[in-house]
């Protein structure tokens, strides 16, 4: 685990230095927009768990997130086989605006690539050099495509062409319940629905429609050294009835973040994030299908030209095989 931070402490510094400072706005601590990214679980209505203090009245904030994720997976038992390999690429356009003190209103419309990408050499030297577990991945094909799962002899998912198009559209809504900011402390009631605009055969978004209800918090802990935020949240997810296993799929599940954020410079903020929720589906006892996940989420946020900031973050797998095993997150945002 030692290793995997140092790794992603790394990769955080060695893009910081790619951006100049110069911040419009006061830096704040955000949560990453960040969720599973797993082929049967990125599909649903999971949300980023947004921000605890909102837009000020009249303010707009628009934004463009590229996740980069690598599955590899493979699991069998007496009724069951699972392989999830190949690379899933998400891009993501936002925009949420305040239209009255504590109150907003927002859109994210995903662009999703599915292939075989280019990243399995690149993830084999890492496991190597680090000393991780290759697990199956040295007998698989290179940048291979292959989404499959069997159950009793039967194909319940199967992805294996390359495919691109938008994902299921989300609408997003966010009150402010308590609001402090001079101590840096605030409280938000979220709610999500998610349209089921994507094509559930080529794992595009999942036939359902989503709701989420969720709180989001968090308070400033100090100024020993920069200054110093924690935050969390946790939440509800209902799903009507999919078309991706739907005699498997549960209809509501529980999600929850927390987080810490450090401020170290007026242009830089380094964050440490950890995502969890409970199963999507029953009757499976492949960990890949049936088991709750926990994401740890590492990177940082810098401020670029006339205001505009970029989260870097990569995300590693706690409860293995659950999530992918390893996620490159972009997340570009401005405000008005």
């Amino acid at each position: 685990m030692k290793k995997k931070i140092l790794l992603l402490a790394l990769f955080i510094l060695s893009l910081s230095g790619l951006v100049l400072p110069a911040p419009a706005f006061p830096l704040e601590i955000v949560p990453f927009d960040s969720v599973n990214q797993s082929p049967l679980i990125g599909i649903y209505g999971l949300p980023g768990i947004g921000n605890f203090l909102l837009l000020p009245a009249g303010a707009t904030e628009v934004g463009m997130n590229a996740a980069l994720s690598n599955n590899f997976a493979t699991n069998e038992n007496q009724r069951e086989h699972i392989i999830l390999d190949g690379e899933t690429t998400r891009f993501t356009l936002t925009m949420r605006h305040a239209f009255s003190q504590g109150l907003e209103f927002g859109i994210k419309v995903p662009y999703i690539v599915q292939g075989g990408g280019f990243m399995d050499n690149f993830i084999e030297e890492y496991h190597r050099t680090f000393g991780m577990p290759q697990g199956d991945r040295r007998q698989a094909p290179t940048n291979r495509l292959l989404y499959w799962y069997r159950k009793n002899g039967i194909d319940k998912v199967l992805v294996n062409s390359f495919g691109a198009g938008f994902g299921d559209i989300q609408g997003t809504t966010a009150l402010q319940l308590y609001e402090d900011r001079k101590a840096g402390r605030g409280l938000s009631l979220n709610f999500d629905i998610k349209l089921p605009t994507g094509d559930s055969h080529q794992l595009m978004g999942s036939g359902s429609t989503d709701f989420s209800l969720w709180l989001t918090g968090g308070t400033d802990l100090g100024t020993a050294a920069g200054k110093w935020t924690a935050y969390g949240a946790a939440g509800l997810l209902y799903m009507t009835d999919g078309d991706v296993l739907p005699d498997q799929q549960k209809s509501c599940v529980s999600f929850g973040s927390l987080g810490l954020g450090w401020i170290p410079l007026p242009w830089l903020a380094l964050k440490v994030q950890a995502d969890a929720h409970t199963a999507f589906y029953n009757h499976s006892d492949l960990r890949q299908v049936g088991t709750n996940s926990v994401q740890f989420i590492a990177g940082g946020t810098a401020t670029l030209w006339g205001g505009s900031t970029l989260d870097i973050s990569m995300g590693e797998d706690l409860v293995s095989s659950t999530s992918p095993d390893v996620v490159f997150y972009l997340n570009l945002r401005q405000r008005f």
